[in-house]
């Protein structure tokens, strides 16, 4: 089902918009893109969240990484 969606659009979102209609795509094709684009954004960024929530949580990778931080500061040329 497609639905009609009216908006706003400020200056900057317009020649935004002049941008993608000019590398040849409609102007319904450039908005429906960047509405996907930014919702894939927006999923990347909670699943990056989610996974150093995660590590955070995890007592052995903390230790493991405070371990490699020490070694790589111990082979650090002095100077």
């Amino acid at each position: 089902m497609t639905q009609a969606v009216s908006v706003r659009l400020d200056d900057e979102v317009q020649r935004a918009l002049r941008t993608l209609e000019a590398s040849g795509m409609s102007r319904s094709e450039a908005i429906r893109k960047s509405i996907l684009d930014a919702a894939a954004a927006l999923r990347r960024q909670e699943a990056l969240r989610a996974e150093v929530v995660a590590l955070e949580a995890d007592q052995a990778d903390r230790r493991e990484m405070q371990e490699v931080a020490s070694l790589m500061e111990s082979l650090r040329a002095e100077g």
